[in-house]
């Protein structure tokens, strides 16, 4: 069995997008690239990545019945985010997933830049190798 990382598994149904964004903007944008995820960028270099899920729209906008064309990104966004190195191996990334109570993450590069998703659906099916 060949141990695998991250990077080996992580998919890339995801959008980056600015916090100001309406949340009826962000979902045009996941419809058109297929995303499960968007990120919200940094505004500036010291600033942390921001993150919303489709629960997170359905949540606090679609159930409380708030218009999606008034509401930004940034006011339901999660933030700070656990971002998962690209070199870490499967093994531990799930670990920290259960232990941190995350579903997914951004994975990132050494200089900070969002690569992709991981989550456990990729994990579980890129865990074991053949080779």
């Amino acid at each position: 069995m060949t141990e695998r990382t991250v990077k080996d598994v992580m998919h890339f149904r995801y959008v980056t997008a600015d916090g100001l964004l309406t949340v009826a903007d962000g979902i045009t944008l996941m419809r058109q690239h297929k995303a499960s995820v968007i990120i919200i960028n940094r505004r500036t270099e010291l600033d942390e990545l921001g993150i919303v899920l489709p629960s997170d729209i359905a949540k606090k906008v679609l159930a409380p019945n708030r218009p999606a064309e008034r509401i930004n990104l940034y006011e339901i966004m999660s933030k700070p985010v656990v971002s998962i190195r690209a070199e870490m191996n499967v093994r531990y990334c799930a670990r920290l997933f259960d232990q941190f109570g995350l579903s997914l993450a951004p994975v990132i590069d050494a200089n900070q830049q969002v690569l992709g998703i991981v989550d456990y659906h990729q994990m579980v099916l890129g865990w074991l190798t053949n080779s």
